[in-house]
Formats: structure tokens, sequence, C-alpha cells
């Protein structure tokens, strides 16, 4: 292939162009907030769902709590009808008087059990409470550093977009100077040699694999005409010879 020695060196122009997109992009989407936006991810997870079970948790708490209250309000509502009955004197028979003073001691020992077991539902329903609170306040906690972190990589993501557009101009107008030849050849070596496709000689050895030509390599390129396109005999990628490459 030939190349006006020229549009060769313009090639690694558009290299530069390219690398510097390259590691624009790379920056973009290996944003520095990243690894600890997945650790959050994993801890918010995991939070979530405790706390969608502590407040099934605090939810059947709260129905026994209000079960419990229901328990003793009826008793104590049966001893209160049992005793205005005893004050009004509608019992006069002794041995009734004696059936309902029994059933109201059989009652107030039902109420101290009842209020006991209340007592403990309410212990129950608190610490449950408390732990839903404790959860919460981590979800939300973790919300507003993934607020945080998010909001720095999208910003950090809109200017590198814009850097990237920058620099991509630059490219088309050195693309459009270019032999279609030389650009296909370019493009495909980039594609497979990780986005170099051309490199320069230069102090006699190849900026793209970092090896130095040997001597019989040397005085090939000497001999050959500046308009012929060589490749680097290691990674074969396009060689562009220049005033430093010490030929």
């Amino acid at each position: 292939m030939k190349a006006d020695p020229s549009a060769q060196l313009r090639l690694l122009d558009l290299q530069a162009l390219d690398s510097q997109v390259d590691h624009l992009r790379h920056r973009r989407n290996h944003p520095v907030e990243a690894a600890e936006i997945k650790e959050l991810l994993g801890k918010r997870a995991d939070v979530d769902g405790r706390l969608r079970d502590q407040r099934i948790v605090v939810d059947d708490l709260s129905a026994a709590q209000a079960k419990a209250d229901a328990d003793v309000e009826q008793v104590k509502a049966r001893r209160k009808r049992d005793r205005d009955r005893m004050d009004s004197g509608a019992i006069s028979n002794p041995k009734d008087l004696e059936r309902m003073q029994h059933e109201l001691a059989t009652l107030e020992r039902r109420i101290t059990v009842l209020e006991d077991e209340e007592i403990e539902v309410m212990e129950q329903v608190e610490e449950a409470g408390s732990a839903l609170a404790e959860l919460t306040a981590a979800l939300e906690q973790i919300d507003a550093r993934l607020g945080v972190l998010t909001s720095a990589r999208d910003e950090r993501a809109a200017e590198l977009d814009q850097e990237i557009a920058t620099v991509a101009a630059g490219r088309d107008a050195i693309v459009a100077e270019l032999p279609a030849d030389l650009l296909a050849l370019y493009e495909k070596l980039r594609a497979a040699k990780d986005g170099v496709g051309a490199a320069e000689l230069r102090v006699r050895a190849c900026t793209g694999c970092r090896i130095t030509l040997d001597p019989g390599e040397l005085n090939v390129l000497r001999s050959t005409p500046e308009d012929t396109v060589v490749r680097c005999q290691e990674c074969m990628r396009i060689l562009v010879r220049g005033a430093e490459s010490g030929l």
C-alpha cells in the first residue's frame, strides 16, 4: 500500500485522538463511584428485604396487641356488669350471690393473666418498632449516599460525554484528509489491536509493542520508499516513520 508520508504522519494524530476517546470512554464506563455504588446496592437489597420482613412482624404484633386489648376490655366489661348487678341488689339469693362472687374472682384472675399477656405483647411491639425504625433509618442513609454518588457519577459522565464529542469532532476533520484504503487498514488493525492501529517508529523502536527493531529490519526500512506503508513485524500495526525514527 502507498500513502503520502504526510498522510501517514496524520494517521498518528488520528491515533492520538482515538486513544484519547478510548481513555475517556473507559473513565465514563468505569466511574470511580462504581464499586461503592455496587456495594451499597447490595446492602440496600439486604436492608430492604429485612425491612419488609420487619413490617410484617410489626403488623402481626400490632394485630396481636389489638386482640389482647380487646380481650382485656371484654372481660373487664363482664366484671363490671356482674358488679353492677350485685351492687344494685338485684341478686338476693345467697347461693346466687356466692356463685357471682366466685365468678368475679375468676374474672379477676383472668384479667390479671390477660393484662400480663397484653404487657408482653406491648413490649414485643415496642422492640419490633424500634428494629423497624433502625432499618428504616439505615435504608434512608444508604439512599442518601447513593443519591450523592449517582449524582456525582452522572455529572462526571455528562462532562466526559462533552469531552468525547469535542475530540470526535477533531477526529472527523482528520478522517476527511486520509486515503480510504489507509483509513480502512487502520480501522481494521485498531479493532484487532486493543485500539491501536498505528504506531510511531521512534528511536528504532515501535511505540505500539515497545520492541526495538533489529539491524536487519532497520536496513530494510531505510531502503523502503517513504510513501510505502510498512508494518511492524512484531505487532503488525502500521509503523509510521518520522524525524525521530533513528533510521
